[in-house]
């Protein structure tokens, strides 16, 4: 499959809810990295709810080991499932650490498919000090996440500019809208961001709890409308870019 890097222009949409929420559905083996350099672990101090306190982002950055190598020994697994992770940093001030890491890193990343496992990056929120802009590049697809309130789209539209430059090279990047109709559709937020909707995901807090702070599952969690719409989502994904790919093929061809 693939790279899948996950954004936001601002606020927080759910992008850390949104990406563990899609590695735990992924159909095949799945890592999962928080990339996010706002600091402290959403996934470590929310879905694990403070239990864990493995090595993560900031052991790489340090690592006089090959990548590959240092990769494999910070790799955590979450238990009953095929998903593994990465941990980000533990502070906003080790983002400047990673700078250097990022682009070897996406290199690293972009070598695992071949071992038939997929990647899912949390990249949090763009335009931040030491955000990891060459795994954005390296993405087989970029999604933005948002909402759809008015604050949401005028974050999106201060940075549609930016998606549309032809210097920015995102391989291929899409919108993924949390809350549609809240109360703007889905369409109001591509029409602001000018890329195309890839999924939409269902308000539904009650589910969002279990990957936001490991809440127990409620009632009818794995047919409620989140979990519904997740699962739509991972399928628009493999289908968004085995077209693309299909795409690039034909066009090398022709």
């Amino acid at each position: 499959m693939a790279i899948i890097v996950l954004a936001s222009a601002s606020g927080s949409p759910g992008v850390t809810t949104t990406a563990l929420g899609l590695a735990l559905l992924w159909p095949r083996p799945v890592l999962l990295v928080e990339a996010d350099p706002t600091g402290g672990s959403g996934l470590l101090a929310g879905y694990f709810r403070g239990t864990r306190d493995d090595p993560g982002l900031i052991e790489l950055a340090l690592t006089a080991s090959n990548l590959s190598d240092a990769l494999a020994d910070v790799v955590q697994k979450v238990d009953g499932t095929t998903v593994s992770f990465v941990p980000g940093t533990r502070s906003h001030t080790q983002a400047s650490a990673l700078r250097d890491l990022w682009a070897p890193l996406a290199e690293t990343l972009g070598e695992l498919e071949a071992t038939g496992q997929d990647v899912i990056v949390d990249a949090g929120r763009l335009g931040l000090n030491g955000s990891p802009t060459p795994l954005l590049d390296a993405a087989d697809l970029a999604l933005l996440v948002s909402r759809t309130s008015l604050p949401a789209i005028s974050a999106m539209r201060s940075w549609a500019d930016a998606f549309q430059r032809p210097a920015l090279d995102w391989h291929q990047s899409g919108l993924l809208v949390v809350g549609p109709g809240q109360p703007y559709e889905a369409s109001d937020v591509a029409d602001v961001a000018g890329l195309p909707v890839v999924a939409t995901l269902a308000a539904d807090p009650a589910s969002a709890e279990v990957f936001y702070r490991g809440a127990d599952q409620p009632k009818r969690f794995e047919s409620g409308p989140l979990v519904r719409s997740l699962n739509a989502a991972v399928a628009s994904i493999h289908s968004t870019i085995s077209r693309r790919r299909t795409e690039l093929l034909e066009g090398a061809r022709s």
